[in-house]
């Protein structure tokens, strides 16, 4: 199982919006066909293993990350794939919470006479899954944001000015974080200060060339949150993958945005107005992991509403002063108003500290 989880580690690039799956069968104690999930409208996990195992997945175990789909979507049914190729055992680690799966994939295998075991290492699947269990528990995927700052809690000094604070290791990992996400977000503050295009890019990414090759292929969807949509003619968010604007309602849109890519959202900034965006936008294109990548007052805002749950801080080794911009714009008066996180991971990147950290409950 754990050799699953780790091939389903090669998918999260490019399986989005499906979940990454491994599969792994085995056969009297020899593995005979491995496979994890591929971009979206080919193979699932399981038919990838069954295709290397080839004549020996019959009698076989069958050890898999999450239940066999057990539905017609743009492949088959996974439950069907097994049952054919005469497996005998299936080893899962959790149930799919997909309506249209939930349980019915296992009875399916259970009516076939194949034993079904549910639950070995199921907590590391539901962590490993996070992103795509919390869609559809609750509408959108996990939201991360990512800031970066000096050991003084600074972005940028008083004039704007900020790269870069990290090192380029540091940006690396941020392309892996970028690479994962369905969607990235934005403010229009950073795109008219950076002209940043949040895009992937082979050559920044810390990947073997094939994996590399396909988290470029599956590029992010972005989204900018433009109030009075003043993203300018030649911006570079403007370019390669689709880009979407939420905005106000009276907003007027310019000649180069499609009105088609534009959202409109009363009260943009609010707790309900960002929530409101990102349902929205997940009706446009289902994300299990959002990626906030914005200046200090839309961090705050997010923040604020409570709808971050993870923070992905990366803090260089450098002191940029009192008059240097904060990290977030947030109005706390009391220490009662504080908000407060859980450090779940700590590593070196580079000349760079990498902190992950979720709220505290």
């Amino acid at each position: 199982m754990q050799r699953a989880i780790d091939l389903a580690e090669q998918g999260k690039y490019s399986a989005k919006p499906n979940p990454h799956v491994g599969c792994v069968i085995v056969k009297n104690g020899q593995i005979v066909g491995e496979g994890y999930t591929q971009p979206p409208g080919q193979g699932h996990a399981e038919v990838m293993a069954l295709a290397q195992a080839g004549e020996q997945a019959r009698g076989a175990t069958a050890y898999v990350t999450l239940e066999p789909c057990n539905h017609h979507g743009r492949t088959g049914p996974c439950s069907q794939a097994l049952i054919r190729a005469g497996i005998t055992r299936v080893v899962a680690a959790i149930e799919d919470p997909y309506p249209e799966v939930a349980g019915s994939g296992f009875e399916t295998l259970k009516q076939a006479g194949i034993q079904v075991e549910v639950g070995l290492l199921g907590d590391t699947v539901k962590q490993q899954l996070q992103g795509f269990l919390l869609r559809l528990e609750r509408g959108y995927g996990r939201v991360r944001l990512k800031l970066a700052c000096s050991l003084d809690g600074k972005i940028a000094l008083a004039n704007g000015e900020s790269q870069w604070i990290t090192g380029p290791n540091a940006r690396r990992d941020v392309q892996l974080l970028r690479a994962q996400a369905g969607l990235v977000i934005t403010g229009v503050g950073t795109v008219l200060e950076d002209d940043c295009q949040l895009n992937v890019r082979e050559g920044d990414l810390p990947l073997e060339s094939d994996l590399a090759h396909e988290a470029v292929a599956h590029q992010p969807l972005r989204a900018v949150f433009d109030s009075t949509l003043k993203t300018p003619a030649g911006a570079k968010i403007l370019n390669g993958a689709r880009t979407l604007f939420c905005a106000e309602p009276k907003a007027t849109p310019p000649d180069h945005i499609d009105p088609e890519n534009i959202i409109e959202i009363s009260d943009l900034k609010s707790p309900s107005g960002l929530k409101e965006a990102l349902l929205q936008l997940m009706a446009i294109a289902p994300a299990n992991e959002i990626l906030l990548e914005c200046g200090p007052r839309l961090a705050g805002s997010w923040l604020s509403a409570g709808l971050v749950d993870e923070l992905v801080l990366y803090q260089a080794p450098v002191i940029l002063g009192h008059n240097a911009q904060s990290l977030v714009h947030m109005d706390i008066a009391t220490m009662t108003q504080r908000l407060n996180f859980d450090l779940i991971d700590t590593r070196r990147i580079g000349s760079d500290v990498k902190l992950t950290l979720k709220p505290s409950h």
